[in-house]
């Protein structure tokens, strides 16, 4: 019997070899904005996993919108050349499922990378000044966020849209819109960051509004036969903040508009969140989106074992797996896991040799080299 594991699924009009994804993972390597070598042996090597779908890095759509200085960006003619060519370098090497995951870092940008200390930039070091829904500083001593006016939301959703549109010139397959991990639309997603008074503040259906118009702005900009999806927040661990209860809602507006799926993670939104992390620990939200909205659903958080994988998607808990960290320990994860189940899965020529199958009886290392 196949593994559920290793069995297709359809999102959108792709089809999906098997069950297993890359997560978009920021490696803080780009030049202003740009996607440099480093991105091309990342995702070269990720791109022949045995994995079936890709998303490339959060990228900013406008310049403010980065974490650090060295993220990638979907906002100048140089910034969609590199990516081009990275596209096309992958494309000449894997039929992966191809996407780029387009995002605003709100109050969390202007930071330095992790392996730089983690915290945010000071004027000497280059700082700029965030953008949020309320001018509410992340955490204690952090710099105090502009709150959003109307016109600044407005000229936001054309620069999503903008990206949109490189990202179809580029060629990609999907778009992934980001709203989790305390990035700008799940800070006007939580009651913990959005403290509007106005119709985007408040209440859900408030709270919801904006992170509304930006999908339903780049779906509008993107070819109506690639599939655009979105990363959520399953909670944000906090009592009072963004709860499984708005996650569902969420979910069902979005499938309502055109979504074609949705990977369910959570947490970001404040820097002391009690998140009790342990193999698995995100899944269950990601289950209870899918059976209450029907939406494709992809699971992430602590997901590294291949029976592991394999139950949460032979039980029905989600539609696919969705790797991050898991992948950059071990970037042959998929070929490994399909060993485990006792499945095949596809390499690229050059290393077939190295598949089980090819390892005969009375043959050695010398002779199969």
């Amino acid at each position: 019997m196949t593994a559920q594991l290793f069995t297709p699924l359809q999102i959108g009009n792709r089809t999906l070899s098997n069950r297993i994804t890359v997560a978009p993972m920021c490696q803080y390597s780009a030049i202003d904005g740009s996607m440099t070598d480093w991105h091309l042996m990342h995702l070269g090597s990720l791109a022949i996993s045995g994995a079936s779908m890709l998303v490339m890095e959060m990228t900013a759509v406008t310049p403010p919108g980065h974490i650090t200085p060295h993220c990638v960006g979907l906002y100048s003619d140089d910034n969609e050349a590199a990516m081009q060519r990275v596209v096309e370098f992958v494309r000449s090497i894997s039929p992966i499922v191809l996407g780029v995951q387009l995002a605003h870092a709100g109050r969390k940008a202007s930071a330095h990378r992790p392996w730089s200390g983690q915290g945010f930039l000071r004027p000497d070091e280059g700082a700029w000044q965030t953008e949020a829904p309320s001018a509410v500083p992340l955490a204690p001593g952090w710099p105090a966020p502009h709150a959003m006016t109307r016109t600044d939301m407005q000229q936001l959703t054309q620069a999503f849209v903008r990206a949109a549109q490189r990202a179809a010139r580029i060629g990609l397959d999907f778009i992934e819109i980001h709203s989790t991990h305390g990035y700008l639309l799940s800070e006007f997603l939580s009651p913990l960051a959005n403290k509007r008074a106005d119709e985007y503040g408040g209440s859900l259906e408030n709270r919801m509004r904006f992170p509304m118009e930006v999908f339903r702005a780049v779906r509008g900009a993107f070819p109506a036969d690639r599939p655009v999806g979105a990363k959520i927040s399953g909670t944000d661990f906090v009592e009072g903040g963004f709860s499984p209860d708005e996650a569902v809602v969420y979910s069902g507006m979005l499938k309502r508009e055109g979504c074609a799926y949705v990977t369910v993670s959570g947490g970001g939104v404040v820097l002391d969140a009690k998140v009790p992390v342990g193999p698995g620990y995100q899944v269950p939200f990601a289950e209870r989106v899918k059976k209450e909205t029907g939406i494709t659903t992809g699971a992430v958080g602590m997901i590294t074992d291949p029976q592991q994988a394999e139950a949460i998607i032979a039980s029905g808990q989600a539609d696919f797996i969705s790797l991050a960290r898991a992948m950059l320990f071990n970037p042959r994860w998929p070929q490994h896991a399909a060993v485990a189940l006792g499945v095949e899965a596809p390499y690229p020529p050059q290393y077939e040799r190295a598949a089980p199958k090819a390892w005969r009886p009375g043959r050695t290392l010398g002779k199969l080299a």
